[in-house]
């Protein structure tokens, strides 16, 4: 009992780290955060795993986040997925292709992951990610087109 209100008087601030990133459903959307000079977080769909510490994913060419992470490139990436994924991979992020390709109004953004942070829980696991219903089939088919060309420039980058 005395050790556990010590446990509570000091928190630990580490969190374990996994040597390489996970592989997650396609349909995942993570969470970006950015900075200027505080914290913005916004949802991505579809992020792309592009090796073990390389991840793609597309932003609108006027997002205020990609404003953002050209002027501080130091981002995180929130990731909560089926399969037990529970992770914020932190690192560089820098933009690969403006505009992308079949896609003039996105850009291409690549993040070279320095840390991924393990936040899975022995007694937990994550059985579902953020879910999205699909009102619009031709804004899925778009984002399913962009997805293939981060693929393809995951492809050619590694």
């Amino acid at each position: 009992m005395v050790a556990r209100a010590q446990e509570r008087q000091q928190p630990s601030t580490a969190h374990p780290e996994l040597d390489a990133l996970p592989h997650w459903p396609l349909d995942t959307i993570g969470v970006l955060i950015t900075t200027d000079p505080g914290p913005h977080a916004i949802p991505v769909s579809w992020p792309v795993r592009a090796g073990d510490r390389r991840i793609l994913l597309s932003l609108k060419y006027d997002r205020g986040s990609l404003a953002r992470l050209r002027k501080r490139p130091d981002v995180a990436l929130l990731l909560l997925a089926d399969g037990d994924v529970a992770l914020c991979a932190r690192g560089l992020a820098h933009v690969v292709a403006d505009p992308m390709p079949g896609a003039e109004d996105y850009v291409a953004v690549a993040i070279d992951v320095d840390v991924i942070d393990d936040h899975r829980q022995s007694a937990f696991q994550v059985t579902g990610g953020i879910r999205r219903a699909v009102l619009d089939e031709s804004e899925l088919r778009y984002l399913q087109a962009r997805v293939d060309t981060l693929h393809r420039l995951a492809g050619e980058d590694d």
